[in-house]
């Protein structure tokens, strides 16, 4: 579970943005075909895939071959099919450190998501990026 820090990536696994912006995290179809193809129901069943003319499924009943008429995927409470506030994959492994629990297997957005660039994915609030630039605007 521990992820390597390049000194590319200058992130300090301190959880930030994965707790405010972890709910919103929305699969592509290539991450939910793995899944399936793994078994990997403890993370499908935190997603419902909405489909073209018919009722959302969860993904835990989403077949293969159904994966080319998905909309869209949301993150949802398994039990309830409320929205969930934090990322339930995100495990706190220290007072002040943080790592992904399906760091693996986990959905594209979230690979290439880099607070650190201006314009795309920016988060100022990254407490990596404001030691690398202390000029960050708040």
């Amino acid at each position: 579970m521990d992820e390597l820090i390049t000194e590319d990536e200058p992130c300090e696994q301190c959880g930030l943005c994965c707790r405010i912006f972890g709910p919103g995290i929305a699969p592509t179809p290539a991450n939910v075909y793995v899944w399936i193809e793994q078994g990997r129901t403890d993370i499908l069943r935190w997603f419902v895939a909405f489909m073209e003319k018919s009722t959302p499924v969860k993904c835990t009943d989403l077949l293969t071959e159904n994966l080319g008429n998905v909309v869209s995927f949301e993150m949802r409470h398994p039990d309830t099919g409320e929205y969930v506030t934090v990322c339930p994959f995100l495990r706190r492994v220290s007072k002040t450190r943080y790592l992904c629990g399906i760091h693996l297997v986990k959905p594209d957005m979230c690979c290439t998501y880099q607070p650190w660039i201006w314009g795309e994915t920016y988060f100022n609030r990254c407490n990596a990026l404001k030691k690398t630039n202390p000029n960050t605007r708040e």
